[in-house]
């Protein structure tokens, strides 16, 4: 290496010192590819009420919905890698690549990874004139009746259609999906009996089954919920099955990590705050935080396990 490009190294990185230590000097965007209202965006908004508050500059939501989630990463990584610009990204950022032929951008180079923010599991809920009340049952039920059981979700290709498919090929059953645009319209058919059972959010149908009209037979998470401590994981039954909503930050490739890092430690203090913490319990969620580079495994485990159910269920959005 010549003194040339030594002394240009060394300046690079005085100036990124330099940045980190004053960023941010003017709003950041915060980018969030789902609708106002939605929970991608309360959560978005909440993280960046704290950012806000913790810089001294307004850290502005910026909803960008549409083809799962598309429309915002390709957003994010054109834009410049200087930290005004970050993502909220959620499950469907491992998933998508799996349901597109071709993206506009790549999920992994063309992204930052700052931390891995939170997870929800789904919840597995049944009419309550299907008789099973365990997933041993329903599975030995699916089994005596092929093709004759059907669930609903909120799409071809959300996650709680891919839960569904992920117990499918994991138990070994064959139950047909009805898919909906979104989780209310599924759910209103399952209280009337036009399907079965489904995988919804934890939201709108913990009431219900609260109330007697959804019977809830597991979450869909590796361990049990807070927000229902007395319904088995899915783990319980099916040894590893996971299949959790997530949420997480990513900022354009190429942001300098000493900001990366600022951003990371700044959301995580934010985590940590215990109202914050008890709006994403009350949410059905749990607050996670990592690093970076934990963050950035965690998706590429994720892209690989998606992979397959996508494969298995046949699923496209092309």
């Amino acid at each position: 290496m010549t003194m040339r490009i030594f002394a240009a190294i060394v300046v690079t990185l005085l100036a990124d010192s330099v940045c980190a230590q004053t960023y941010p000097e003017r709003p950041v965007r915060f980018i969030a590819g789902y609708p106002a209202g939605s929970a991608s965006d309360n959560l978005a908004r909440i993280l960046s009420q704290k950012m806000s508050e913790a810089w001294g500059q307004q850290v502005i939501v910026d909803n960008r919905p549409g083809a799962a989630g598309n429309i915002a990463a390709e957003t994010t990584a054109r834009a410049t890698p200087d930290g005004y610009t970050i993502l909220l990204v959620a499950t469907n950022h491992a998933i998508v690549p799996s349901l597109y032929n071709k993206l506009p951008f790549d999920p992994i180079k063309d992204f930052a990874p700052v931390s891995y923010v939170s997870f929800a599991p789904a919840l597995l809920v049944v009419n309550p004139s299907l008789p099973p009340r365990s997933v041993p049952e329903l599975i030995t039920l699916a089994k005596a009746k092929p093709g004759q059981l059907n669930y609903g979700s909120s799409g071809n290709g959300a996650t709680p259609h891919l839960a569904m498919e992920l117990l499918k090929t994991s138990a070994g059953v064959d139950i047909r999906h009805v898919p909906y645009k979104g989780i209310p319209p599924a759910l209103t058919d399952l209280l009337g009996g036009q399907i079965q059972l489904m995988f919804s959010t934890m939201a709108p149908a913990v009431p219900l089954v609260r109330a007697g009209r959804l019977r809830a037979l597991a979450v869909s998470s590796a361990k049990r919920s807070s927000a229902v401590p007395e319904v088995p994981a899915m783990s319980e039954f099916i040894p590893g099955f996971d299949a959790t909503s997530w949420q997480g930050i990513l900022a354009p490739a190429g942001t300098p990590p000493l900001i990366v890092a600022r951003i990371r430690d700044t959301a995580a203090k934010a985590l940590q705050a215990p109202d914050v913490h008890q709006r994403l319990v009350d949410s059905g969620y749990t607050p996670v935080g990592s690093t970076p580079a934990e963050f950035g495994a965690f998706i590429r485990t994720e892209m690989s396990k998606w992979a397959k159910v996508v494969k298995a269920s046949g699923a496209t959005l092309d």
